[in-house]
């Protein structure tokens, strides 16, 4: 089973490194593929790639141990929770500052540690729900809520920064529409990052239904 939560993993790693060209074109730099593929060559954007893909492995963590039948316990569940936590922490930073662009309001004066801050109270605020949520539910309501919450909170943040960024991209400034497309980068990612663990089951699903001899005998295991 954790080798099925891996490749779901670098499934979703390869979706947001195919996606970013094409959105990277179409939201910041009006079509012009060959700029946009200057993201491939930033260090800093494959550091990101990479704190997603871990996220989205955390996330698979508790599905992994649960299909196959291994106990889950509070330790286990943790780095999921600050895994979504981080995700829901991006979720309210690309919010808010996809509306302080729209409102001209500068929120990244001493170099962003206003979104940082917002980013980092929402992680913990989270965490701290999706903890407490952990200790009431069995693990698979539980990360099923997760995961709606999440697909949730991508799609609300999403409907913020979409009309917010057709709307300052017709300003005549310079780099307008950088911080909401910072929003729809983020909110698409997570929307995707949530649907990790519903891809997870459906490769465990087919997997048993293919080899029902084993699955049966992990299963009296």
């Amino acid at each position: 089973m954790k080798r099925w939560a891996i490749l779901v993993a670098a499934l979703y790693c390869l979706m947001l490194a195919v996606l970013t060209v094409p959105v990277i074109a179409l939201a910041a730099t009006d079509l012009d593929f060959k700029k946009a593929a200057s993201a491939y060559a930033q260090w800093f954007y494959w550091a990101l790639l990479l704190v997603m893909m871990l996220g989205q492995w955390a996330l698979l963590a508790v599905p992994a141990r649960f299909a196959s039948r291994r106990p889950v316990t509070r330790r286990s569940l943790l780095p999921t929770v600050l895994a979504s936590g981080l995700m829901m922490g991006g979720l309210a930073a690309g919010a808010v500052g996809a509306i302080a662009e729209f409102a001209r309001f500068d929120i990244l004066d001493q170099n962003g540690w206003s979104l940082l801050g917002v980013m980092t109270l929402t992680w913990c605020l989270w965490s701290l729900i999706f903890f407490r949520l952990g200790r009431k539910e069995n693990p698979s309501d539980f990360i099923s809520r997760q995961s709606r919450t999440l697909l949730k909170g991508s799609i609300l943040e999403l409907l913020i920064a979409v009309p917010t960024h057709i709307a300052v991209r017709q300003r005549n400034e310079c780099c307008a529409g950088i911080l909401t497309f910072i929003g729809l980068a983020t909110g698409i990612s997570v929307m995707l990052f949530s649907f990790g663990p519903a891809v997870f089951f459906l490769f465990v699903a087919r997997w048993r239904r293919l080899h029902p001899e084993a699955a049966g005998a992990g299963e009296s295991a």
